[in-house]
């Protein structure tokens, strides 16, 4: 018994030749990263967990930065492009300035969400403006 070809899909067989329809070319849908449900807890006070949350978040971040930082002073080294002293003695101009103070604030937003989602829990008008982050976890 001889078994017939199964014949290819249009959509297939046009998508194996590189081409691709309407609906695979739109932009990727982007989901809001909020998690949903009750986050665990692991200790009796809820502060507690979020100061444990900040700082593996903190963790993180740092680990990631030493690592990249590492990656480039050992390319710059093998380079012979700066040394150590270069590195120490640099002050930045203005816009690279402005870029580290934008980078440094997301970075502290992000290490806050825990305490900022406490407080627009509470207070769903609360945006965050130019409170102390600090007297935000004491409140």
């Amino acid at each position: 018994m001889v078994r017939a070809k199964k014949k290819k899909s249009a959509p297939t067989a046009a998508r194996k030749k590189g081409k691709t329809s309407a609906r695979t070319q739109a932009a990727p849908v982007r989901l809001a990263r909020v998690a949903k449900g009750k986050k665990p807890q692991y200790f009796a006070d809820p502060a507690t967990d979020k100061l444990l949350w900040m700082t593996i978040s903190l963790m993180e971040e740092l680990s990631v930065t030493r690592d990249r930082l590492d990656s480039v002073e050992r390319l710059l080294d093998k380079k012979k492009l700066l040394s150590i002293r270069d590195i120490e003695k640099f002050v930045p101009d203005s816009q690279a300035g402005a870029q580290r103070d934008a980078r440094r604030a997301a970075y502290i937003e992000r290490v806050m969400r825990a305490v900022q989602a406490e407080l627009e829990a509470i207070d769903p008008g609360a945006s965050g403006g130019d409170d102390d982050p600090l007297a935000a976890v004491s409140a």
